[in-house]
Order: structure tokens, then sequence, then C-alpha cells
């Protein structure tokens, strides 16, 4: 299903109708005067944090794309260890940004973000190659997975607090499976040998449903599309395979070894 793969320009329209979708529905969760100082699932972090941080990371995406425009050079990439605790220091850098101000100026980043992504020719979508602050050079097509990643990921944030039930958009959820697996592979630990291992990932819904074997060795992450014979396979949703790679839940159903499954979960840091 090409449009579903944002990986490719087919997904293009579908992805940005989505991220559309979600952001609408992000503002419209956040524009309360009762939410702003309201806790959400995404650690001590409250609304009016979340909220600077999707304009810390969009901004961030402006100087990414002027860069190539200008053809200027940028720093090497801060790396994904760090990425923690340096967007928390510059979201709380904004904490004393009056509501409706710093509200105005995430929808004014957010339709300027959106300029540029409608901007994007089909070869740009897959060609264009965009330094991204944490993780380096990617194509541009990551940009708008990113966005979909901050107000789906973090709409889901701000409902946790509200302490009711509650789940992750099944359009967003399917876009952003594919992704997990790159977000995976960069925030991997150092692998040591007692951490070796092969395990399948199983998606059971969706349209990027599917089989994918990945592998743990002392290279580090990697993996396939393709059935996985015998062994140990995490079966996942596509939703709760989002919120786990996120490290938001504890998700999956394990079919085979326990203790494989353990390794394989818990030898990713968090972003």
């Amino acid at each position: 299903m090409d449009g579903w793969n944002a990986m490719t320009p087919q997904g293009k329209s579908t992805m940005l109708r989505v991220v559309r979708q979600e952001a609408d529905q992000f503002f419209d969760l956040v524009d309360r005067e009762d939410s702003w100082e309201a806790p959400t699932g995404a650690g001590h972090w409250q609304v009016r944090d979340v909220v600077a941080h999707l304009v810390d990371t969009t901004e961030s995406y402006f100087r990414a794309f002027d860069s190539v425009r200008d053809q200027r050079e940028v720093e090497p990439a801060y790396g994904l260890p760090g990425m923690a605790a340096r967007a928390d220091a510059m979201a709380q850098a904004l904490r004393s940004e009056p509501q409706a101000a710093l509200l105005d100026r995430a929808r004014a980043d957010f339709a300027k973000m959106m300029e540029i992504f409608d901007g994007l020719s089909d070869d740009d979508w897959t060609d264009l190659m965009v330094p991204h602050f944490y993780m380096g050079p990617l194509p541009s097509f990551f940009f708008p997975a990113f966005q979909l990643m901050d107000y789906g990921v973090h709409s889901w944030d701000v409902r946790q607090g509200t302490g009711r039930a509650h789940g992750l958009s099944g359009e967003a959820a399917d876009l952003l499976t594919p992704f997990m697996f790159v977000l995976w592979q960069y925030t991997t630990n150092p692998v040591t040998p007692d951490d070796v291992c092969e395990i399948g990932i199983r998606i059971t819904s969706g349209p990027n449903a599917g089989d994918t074997h990945v592998s743990l060795t002392e290279e580090g992450f990697a993996y396939s599309p393709g059935a996985v014979e015998g062994g140990t396979v995490l079966e996942f949703d596509p939703g709760s395979f989002v919120l786990t790679a996120f490290g938001r839940s504890n998700a999956g159903t394990i079919r085979g070894d326990r203790a494989v499954a353990d390794r394989f979960l818990n030898i990713f840091f968090r972003i």
C-alpha cells in the first residue's frame, strides 16, 4: 500500500493529511486555560512544556531546511543519547511564556512547516538530504514523520495526563509503524555478547502489517522484512508498537522465549 508508506512520494499526501489532522486535535486539547499546567504522560512535563518542545523542534527544522537552501554547513549532529536532557532544557527555557503567545507561535510554526512540506517535489521527498540536529542528514520525508510523532504521540501524552482511558490514532500509528524500526536502530545501547539475539516483530493489523526479522549483534541493531521461522516473536498492533518504541507503555505479546524478549526490549535508551 504505497499510500501508507510515507518513505515514498506516493505516501506524501496521506502523511501530510494525517499530520494536519493530528495537529488540529492537539491544539484543541491544549488550548484551554485549565490544561496549561496539567500533567502529561511525558515524564515531568506539563502541557506547556510539550507545546514549548514542539516550538523548539519545529524551529530547528526551519534552520535545517534553510541550511540546505543556502548551501550552508552545519554543526555535526548532536547525537540522540543527549537528546532527552537537551530537549528538556530547551522546553523549560520557554516555561514562562504566556499560554496565548506560545500557542500563537506554535500554530504559526506549524503553518510554516506545512508550507515547506507542501512545496517538496517527489524527488525532494526522497532525495533531498536535510540535517537533523540530533541525527544528522536525513531524507526530507523524515521531517513530516517527526512532526507526526510530535503531534500524535504528544497528543497521547496530554490525554494520558487526564487519567482517562484513551488510545493512539489508528492512522497516525499506521504511518509511524515503519519509522519505529529506525527509532530503535538509532536508540540502541551498546550490545554486549550477552545481549546478542534474534527476534521477530509482527505487526498484526493496518496497512503496514507484516513480519520483520531483527537482530542484535555487537555491531548494533539490524532489521529486514520477512517471516521469522521459529524463535521468539513479539506481536503488536500499530498503536501498541509505537507507544512501546517510544517508551510510553510495556505492551506486546511474547511468543517464545521470554528471556530473549526481555533482553531485546531493554536494550534501548529513551529520548
